[in-house]
């Protein structure tokens, strides 16, 4: 590497909030470090929003169509596509490491950016590896996991327990100040419902089921309910009932202030989710989404569980009955929900971004230096340590 110009590291990490936001966590440790960063990201909705922050002439939008066999001609145009802007645009500027998040959108720019030369290194934020990892993890020179689970399908690759990045503003804000941003009364009880950052239908249809009996049962509690695009309208118009007091938003940038908000969730179990709700300290009541691929948020959310950070329903099960009993049982016992919190501890590793960071960095043969400003280092419980966990490359 040339030592007289600073690193240059792109991110591949569109598609979704899931990939999107704990890699601007790795970017902006990087940055700390003294590295020139480049985002390459999706088109949708969700990048465009979640990239403001970032100069436009540091990110780089592509087209991605996730992989599915019913449209395997879509798939393979806007691969070929997103590789050959990807391919172009390093040609101008080669990057000396490239970083992919997970997901198919993260392929193109990482076989283009390893193509031109770049050390490639993975992030598997699931406890199940996905399909793009799995088939490029031979090419990496390091992979990093949140679960410990994920290291075996990351074969041939040497792989490091570090957690999952989040974005530095996701600490302990103040209820009552998160309530009143919100629109919302600063002292009454606050239910969130979120089902990631593209929203959840069948979350919502669940939910809204169990509305009705929820208002009659438990008349002072109000709620932040992030819909998604597609199902904002009709979400909306159920919470238009007299007396109710809501925050409907298709998407919210600050999710800090919604989570901060909260007294308890209603959530996907997608890993940067769990991540943000571990960091916040909001007790969860998780609904997995049923087809995700390799059923990666059934084993998140049992992960979870098992450690008595959240509690599970099934999508199949969540009937009203069920989910104003779970509901109004954690609603009406603070020590449960505490014990749920301090299980959520145990499983946030406020410093994953910067070990990400600084292995990469230290890869590239550059001399670390002291970062002002970060997060608080010292692990919680049963917490990452400061060396992470390593799993050596299979043979």
């Amino acid at each position: 590497m040339n030592a007289s110009r600073p690193a240059s590291i792109a991110i591949a990490c569109g598609g979704t909030g899931g990939h999107l936001f704990p890699g601007i966590a790795v970017a902006r440790e990087l940055e700390a470090l003294g590295a020139r960063v480049r985002l390459f990201v999706s088109e949708k909705e969700v990048d465009r929003l979640g990239t403001r922050e970032f100069p436009s002439g540091q990110v780089t939008a592509l087209p991605a169509i996730g992989l599915d066999l019913r449209r395997l001609p879509a798939f393979g145009r806007g691969f070929v596509r997103a590789f050959w802007l990807s391919a172009r645009r390093f040609q101008r500027e080669r990057p000396d490491a490239v970083l992919g998040m997970g997901g198919f959108a993260s392929a193109p720019p990482l076989v283009a950016a390893r193509l031109a030369g770049a050390r490639l290194f993975l992030h598997e934020a699931n406890s199940v590896a996905g399909r793009a990892n799995r088939w490029l993890a031979w090419l990496a020179r390091e992979s990093f996991v949140f679960f410990p689970s994920a290291a075996r399908g990351l074969r041939r690759a040497s792989v490091q327990v570090t957690g999952m990045p989040v974005r530095e503003r996701f600490r302990r804000l103040d209820p009552e100040e998160c309530r009143t941003r919100l629109g919302l009364a600063p002292d009454r009880p606050t239910l969130l419902v979120m089902g990631g950052s593209q929203g959840a239908a069948g979350l919502n249809d669940a939910f809204l089921r169990t509305l009705p009996l929820l208002r009659l049962m438990e008349p002072a509690l109000q709620f932040v309910h992030l819909t998604g695009t597609f199902s904002h309208e009709a979400v909306a118009e159920a919470y238009t009932q007299p007396g109710m007091m809501a925050c409907v938003r298709p998407f919210l940038a600050e999710m800090e202030v919604a989570l901060g908000a909260a007294d308890l969730a209603i959530s996907r179990a997608g890993a940067s989710s769990l991540a943000e709700l571990a960091a916040m300290r909001v007790p969860p009541i998780l609904i997995p989404y049923p087809t995700a691929v390799g059923n990666h948020q059934v084993h998140n959310a049992r992960h979870f569980a098992e450690a008595g950070a959240a509690r599970v329903i099934p999508q199949a099960e969540a009937a009203p009955e069920r989910l104003l009993w779970e509901i109004r049982g954690l609603l009406r016992h603070e020590q449960a929900r505490r014990s749920m919190a301090d299980a959520l501890t145990r499983r946030h590793h406020p410093a994953a971004a910067r070990l990400i960071a600084e292995r990469m960095w230290t890869a590239l043969g550059q001399p670390l230096r002291q970062v002002d400003g970060g997060p608080d280092l010292d692990p919680a419980p049963d917490s990452i340590p400061s060396q992470p966990q390593r799993f050596p490359a299979s043979s």
